[in-house]
């Protein structure tokens, strides 16, 4: 255990923090490239022979990064898809990013890093970072953007050399320390813990994007936005964005239990899908899509504007029928497969829209941290892992044994650390903040 790590735990103060040797190593969760292929030809491929935590080598710092001591991750479906090395091996990112230079072929090893999600302090910065600090306490949004590129002053997800940090980078959020973009950092809330804080802003800002930013769906007050998967990674942040907003959030859930839990929310609309009789087909059937339109319409009355989708082949169809004439079909991945197939009458004869969106820019990224910050949007958390559990921690995600989100513990000991402000937290209430635990 590094000395830095301690003073980092106690709270010191960024003079003894730098008085503090940087460790030449530390542990972290990573993937082993000589593993690529170990899962070939079967059909449970299951992350905890894959996924190992163990000692690394600590990176030399470039000029625009930070050193984040990591108190808490979170795991979200990338780390998952790295962790089977599907659909490709993130280590081919890797190989690629290589090949630009000193910068990039630091991250092509033998071994991935992985995580996307984190919390923690700053305990180095690299000689070209002017906003940041050694002690600053930040969560790190995974958006992996070149500002040299000129299409990042538009949009950071429009530059072609954009990346997702902790999935097409090494050194992610699964250790005691990781190495970040300054332009990654973001203030922490106040009021939330280390891993609270941690589980919020890849899901989050990606909803914010899909619902609320420009490049979105631009919801509105009044809005009918029907979300899959309402208890989900995705669907918790959306459902709580919609209602924030002055929409009317229509929940598809799988059970009772989790229904009651986004009910619990704020969102009064909810649709349980084994409620809809589709038989073994499920929203592929011929009739999902007007079996859902009935379900929406006895709730709020009238059809969805708004579709929040990620679930892709099994939903995908049901989703275009069942927004209304006009209406917007808003998606962000495909988790149940990427070949989708939907009747197109339905879409160019009542003039409905497909939107593309993929991750979130910065600015987004700091604006949905505001709003958490706030304490108008809540953290989604379910269950926390230690470091050494965090195998077993990406297999409860991979094997959907989950709700909302899972955090792993880093470099904190314990849980409910690094809270600085108790009188907002009292403010707010445990029971929403804590609403996914109970």
């Amino acid at each position: 255990m590094s000395d830095l790590l301690d003073a980092v735990r106690a709270g010191a103060e960024a003079a003894e923090l730098l008085d503090c040797e940087l460790p030449t190593r530390f542990r972290a969760a990573y993937t082993l490239k000589d593993e690529v292929g170990i899962f070939e030809g079967e059909t449970d491929k299951d992350v905890r022979r894959s996924l190992h935590v163990g000692d690394v080598e600590m990176p030399e710092l470039a000029p625009d990064e930070c050193v984040v001591a990591v108190m808490s991750a979170a795991i979200n479906f990338n780390t998952v898809w790295s962790a089977i090395f599907e659909p490709i091996p993130t280590f081919a990112f890797l190989e690629k990013f290589g090949r630009q230079g000193w910068n990039g072929a630091r991250h092509n090893l033998p071994y991935h890093i992985l995580g996307s999600d984190g919390s923690g302090v700053v305990v180095r910065t690299g000689i070209g970072v002017k906003h940041w600090k050694v002690g600053d306490k930040v969560v790190i949004s995974p958006s992996y953007v070149d500002e040299e590129d000129h299409a990042s002053y538009d949009d950071g997800m429009m530059t072609e050399t954009q990346l997702a940090w902790g999935f097409e980078t090494n050194f992610g959020s699964l250790g005691e320390y990781c190495i970040v973009k300054a332009n990654q950092l973001i203030k922490k809330p106040r009021h939330l813990s280390w891993e609270e804080s941690a589980a919020n802003t890849l899901c989050a800002s990606t909803a914010y994007r899909m619902l609320v930013g420009k490049h979105g769906a631009q919801m509105k007050q009044g809005d009918v936005v029907l979300v899959w998967g309402g208890t989900g990674g995705l669907g918790s942040y959306a459902t709580q964005l919609v209602k924030n907003g002055g929409g009317i959030p229509v929940a598809v859930v799988g059970s009772d239990k989790k229904a009651d839990l986004v009910r619990s929310q704020g969102c009064e609309h909810v649709i349980n899908r084994n409620d809809l009789e589709l038989g073994e087909q499920g929203f592929r059937h011929p009739k999902a899509g007007r079996m859902l339109g009935e379900a929406v319409r006895r709730l709020v009355g009238e059809d969805p504007q708004i579709v929040f989708e990620y679930l892709g082949r099994e939903t995908f169809g049901a989703s275009v029928y069942v927004a209304r004439r006009g209406g917007k079909i808003v998606t962000c991945g495909s988790s149940t497969g990427f070949k989708h197939e939907y009747d197109n009458r339905f879409l160019w004869m009542r003039l409905k829209s497909i939107i593309g969106s993929h991750g979130f820019n910065y600015h987004e990224a700091v604006e949905t941290n505001r709003l958490i910050s706030l304490g108008m949007i809540h953290p989604t958390l379910s269950k926390v892992f230690p470091l050494d559990q965090a195998a077993d921690a990406t297999r409860a995600v991979q094997t959907n044994q989950h709700t909302g989100k899972v955090a792993v513990l880093c470099g904190a000991k314990e849980e409910n650390q690094g809270i600085d402000d108790h009188a907002l937290r009292e403010r707010i209430g445990e029971d929403k903040i804590n609403l996914y635990r109970h």
